[in-house]
């Protein structure tokens, strides 16, 4: 994950990823009790040992956080927001922190934020929309998935997510399903269409290989917002 030394991670946030497992291709039921013990009461900022530099992107860590412990719902109800909305929760929480005394960090307006980096906002819009997605494939709608997909094509993760699956697929025998994965960059949509055919055959050879590489999205793209998260 990251250097030991600069993981910007709390103790939190590392214990909520240790007691999970990520493993089902398709969650075909939910039970968030685990995730609502470990989770209910968090706050996005909770999740960082350094300074939040970007509430939204904050969020979409404790949206991710839901995903990874197969809460489908919990993540859906932060992913699908807008930036906008997510930076006016982060406000209010604000307002309440300041209110009873906890330690929450000051946040700009939504106004400012505006004036001062629209492309920030929409690259958080492009990371939400690519959880989005990521959230449809693991309820099995996959039409959904690949719409959501195609809303986050250019995201800065795709090529580093590229390389990394690419290290992991290489090695294999030759397999078209698989060669298309990569062959011109990470295509998520063959990856929708992988998990489609392996979601309900966990005995085949690929399904194995196919969590591992699910398991690669959501840590190479969490990683990015953690890194947007701490500035």
């Amino acid at each position: 994950m990251h250097d030991p030394g600069t993981d910007p991670l709390s103790p939190l946030a590392k214990k909520i990823i240790e007691a999970g497992s990520y493993g089902a291709l398709v969650v075909t039921s939910e039970d968030s009790k685990l995730a609502r013990e470990l989770l209910e009461d968090v706050t996005p900022h909770q999740l960082l040992a350094v300074p939040v530099k970007d509430p939204v992107a904050a969020y979409a860590m404790l949206g991710a956080l839901w995903l990874w412990h197969d809460a489908l719902s919990e993540s859906h109800a932060i992913v699908q927001k807008s930036p906008d909305d997510l930076h006016r929760a982060a406000l209010n929480l604000h307002s309440k922190g300041s209110k009873t005394g906890l330690n929450v960090l000051p946040v700009q307006s939504v106004e400012n934020v505006k004036q001062q980096d629209q492309q920030q906002l929409r690259q958080m819009a492009e990371t939400l929309a690519f959880w989005h997605a990521i959230m449809h494939r693991r309820e099995g709608d996959f039409s959904n998935a690949k719409y959501w997909y195609a809303r986050c094509a250019s995201h800065p993760v795709l090529p580093s997510l590229n390389a990394k699956a690419s290290a992991i697929l290489n090695p294999l025998p030759a397999d078209k399903s698989l060669l298309r994965l990569t062959a011109n960059g990470w295509d998520a949509g063959a990856f929708v269409e992988l998990v489609e055919r392996l979601h309900d055959r966990p005995n085949d050879p690929q399904y194995r290989l196919a969590v591992a590489l699910q398991r690669l999205e959501w840590r190479v793209l969490f990683d990015h917002c953690t890194r947007a998260a701490g500035g």
